[in-house]
């Protein structure tokens, strides 16, 4: 029986040491997605740019078709922010215009009250090419070591970028459509 509990022991500790040196890896979290969309530079640029136009390409809108949302600010402008209330009230939070230079790029700031709190940026840049516009998003989050464990635990990270190429999908589809 000492036996087992020790060999129950040593991987515990093994696991979660190696889930920690994972973690560590992604207490500063980046991921960078994109798309090329047909359309105007200014058609693309301002899917982004007008707050108003987020839930035609939310990923979390097409999750949860019920969720409330308002734009609070003068849409388009820096300082405009983005609400929504989902999951019956288990997703809380809302998203900031923080930078804008016209037709190239829009830096956001996010405060996630809930289900968990953090506080990622989303920047977007808008390239003309021979194919159309190209729109890069760079995600980044800085969490603590215990938050970092927990997305390495629950693969959190690919959920992430899933979710977000899906958003940038969606916005494809409806510059596209």
């Amino acid at each position: 029986m000492k036996k087992i509990l020790l060999i129950i022991a040593i991987v515990l500790v093994a696991f979660i040491g190696f889930g920690l040196f994972q973690a560590s890896k992604l207490q500063n979290l980046q991921i960078v997605k994109s798309v090329t969309i047909k359309g105007t530079q200014q058609e693309v640029f301002d899917m982004v740019h007008y707050l108003k136009n987020f839930p035609k390409w939310s990923p979390f809108l097409a999750a949860d078709p019920t969720q409330k949302y308002e734009v609070k600010g003068i849409d388009g402008m820096v300082g405009a922010s983005y609400h929504w209330v989902g999951n019956g009230g288990e997703d809380v939070g809302h998203q900031t215009i923080m930078q804008i230079d016209s037709l190239n790029f829009i830096g956001m700031k996010c405060d996630i009250q809930k289900p968990f709190a953090a506080q990622p940026t989303f920047e977007y840049s808008f390239k003309e090419t021979q194919n159309g516009i190209e729109v890069t998003q760079d995600f980044q989050l800085q969490s603590s070591l215990v938050d970092a464990f927990f997305m390495w635990a629950f693969g959190a990270v690919e959920e992430m970028e899933n979710t977000n190429q899906q958003g940038l999908d969606l916005m494809k589809k409806a510059v596209e459509k």
